[in-house]
């Protein structure tokens, strides 16, 4: 019986392999930072490889680490793998990309969730720890990538000060001091410029995400709060705030004027299901997500309330004219713009957009 899973187990074991590496090191004042990575087929031959260094000030070693993990599969997904390998040769990385642990920096969870993220467009990848003697081949690349990294000289007091170009506002006269950098991807943009783009993603809920063209990279909120006003700092403390409410156990205030996003497991449970808006303060049914019914059950107050609101028949409509589907595990809505009719919430659960059924059980 075991060597029967034994043998299972090394059919489906991947032919590829990623091995990454991040280094950081600091000589006295300057910090250098850079990474490898390195692509294998299954008996080590050499596919791909690639270091570059970067620029993020006080990046630490696990940062640099994970930014190496999140390159290498971006990259392997741009050459069309299907089944890899992750070669881990640090323990912490290893639990974080098992989903076993979780860190509370918020600059290390974005990146994780970039990490996993990426994993959804590949058929498998499994997580392998390396042992201390097994060769890790992206560590010489992440060496090479810190080696020759360029040397920037300060600028004298005598001397003028470098002028830069904004390729969004077509300002060719900016001090280069005034500039804000992208150290993942390297594009630089003025300060004004970065900042109206924050604050039109975060007005949209979406992620905020270099403004470079076809550009992916997402900015930290570290990396940025220098060149935010109060109020975006808010704003997006409140995003990352909400982003950490998993979707099954978010919760909304029923108040139409208030709508604040809560988590349901982080209410107190000392009023049962009467609960309290976290911002408004109103009461409201936590059972059935509507204002606090007052001396009825939730049953009783469900039989005197069957009909739908004007709101609710508006929504319906709307559902149906878009051709949306609800998921029936965390109930939100999916449209479908291109791809196949087989999806995987963002909760996790798999059903088919056509009919709505669970994936597997009909016959799309």
């Amino acid at each position: 019986m075991e060597d029967e899973e034994e043998t299972l187990v090394r059919s489906r074991t991947p032919m590829y392999r990623l091995y990454f590496k991040g280094l950081v090191t600091e000589e006295a004042t300057v910090i250098s930072a850079g990474f490898g990575i390195a692509i294998c087929g299954d008996k080590d031959d050499l596919l791909f490889d690639m270091n570059r260094p970067i620029h993020e000030p006080a990046i630490t070693r696990l940062e640099a680490e994970i930014i190496a993990l999140k390159c290498g599969l971006e990259e392997a997904v741009s050459m069309q793998i299907k089944d890899i390998s992750i070669c881990c040769d640090n323990e912490q990385i290893f639990e974080l990309v098992m989903g076993r642990s979780m860190l509370e920096q918020e600059n290390i969870t974005m990146l994780i969730r970039d990490v996993q993220g990426i994993r959804q467009y590949l058929r498998s990848s499994i997580p392998v720890l390396l042992t201390r003697t097994q060769a890790n081949f992206a560590y010489e690349f992440a060496i090479e990538a810190i080696i020759y990294m360029p040397v920037h000289v300060p600028v004298q007091e005598d001397m003028h000060v470098q002028k830069e170009f904004c390729s969004i506002c077509m300002n060719d006269d900016i001090n280069a001091d005034h500039m804000f950098g992208n150290e993942l991807c390297g594009h630089k943009f003025c300060s004004d410029c970065v900042r109206s783009h924050i604050e039109v993603k975060l007005a949209m809920s979406s992620s905020v995400t270099c403004p470079g063209y076809k550009c992916n990279s997402r900015l930290s909120y570290r990396l940025c709060v220098n060149i935010l006003t109060p109020e975006l700092k808010e704003k997006w403390e409140q995003k990352i705030k909400d982003d950490s409410i998993p979707v099954t156990n978010r919760g909304y205030c029923p108040n139409p004027r208030c709508s604040t996003l809560m988590s349901e497991t982080e209410l107190s449970g000392q009023f049962g299901f009467r609960q309290y808006c976290v911002k408004c303060n109103e009461p409201f049914c936590i059972n059935c997500k509507v204002p606090w019914h007052s001396n009825l059950s939730c049953n009783q107050y469900n039989r005197l309330h069957p009909n739908q609101t004007v709101n609710d028949i508006l929504l319906m409509e709307l559902v149906n004219e878009k051709r949306w589907r609800q998921c029936r595990k965390c109930q939100h809505m999916i449209e479908l713009s291109e791809g196949c009719s087989s999806l995987i919430c963002r909760c996790g659960h798999k059903f088919c957009y056509d009919c709505g059924a669970d994936t597997g059980s009909c016959y799309h």
